[in-house]
């Protein structure tokens, strides 16, 4: 139904951006890639894909088409929902996710919270080969924030995404020891969901 939308970006989370377009604010999930390229403030560009279903409509926000279209060959594959590919998507950059699959590499894609080993050789299955054939670049983006408000905006990210509080506090504790506490909001969920 929309292909994108233009506006000025009200506010972000970690799982959310909302952009005004002409005193409209459209709520959209984002993933954590998303989120680094974001500004609140600023003039913005989301691509979109809309998501019905009985109980509610969703809006996706991507920032560019190569994740977006990822994010579809994701949905595409039989046990992989909306929520699964944000998570994905939020685990590890598009390239690795690719790299990964291309690959047929089991255990980084299991590494990733809520994909089991059937569901990992299901998108290696039914994605290798159309990832090899259009082998689409992604960039990196860069950091937005440090230090523990990025810690509990992380907590509310793993919340979203469907991790128990309890099991989300607990991984970011770990991150924190491993890693130390001047992670980003982006790190802090990618090494949390990996843990």
């Amino acid at each position: 139904m929309f292909a994108y939308i233009e506006g000025t970006l009200v506010q972000k989370e970690a799982t959310f951006a909302i952009v005004d377009v002409q005193g409209v604010g459209y709520h959209l999930r984002i993933s954590l890639p998303t989120f680094s390229a974001l500004e609140v403030g600023k003039k913005t560009k989301l691509y979109t894909h809309l998501q019905v279903r009985e109980d509610a409509h969703t809006l996706f926000g991507f920032r560019d088409l190569a994740e977006k279209k990822l994010f579809l060959d994701l949905v595409s594959v039989s046990g992989v929902g909306a929520n699964t590919a944000m998570i994905i998507l939020s685990s590890m950059s598009a390239k690795e996710i690719q790299e990964a699959i291309a690959s047929e590499n089991l255990r980084v894609i299991q590494g990733i919270k809520g994909i089991g080993i059937k569901t990992a050789q299901r998108l290696i299955l039914e994605l290798k080969d159309k990832i090899k054939k259009e082998n689409a670049e992604l960039g990196n983006t860069s950091p937005a924030q440090t230090g523990s408000l990025a810690k509990a905006e992380a907590l509310q990210a793993l919340l979203a995404l469907g991790l128990s509080k309890p099991l989300a506090e607990k991984n970011l504790e770990t991150v924190s020891k491993k890693h130390g506490d001047s992670l980003t909001v982006e790190e802090y969920i990618k090494h949390a969901l990996r843990t």
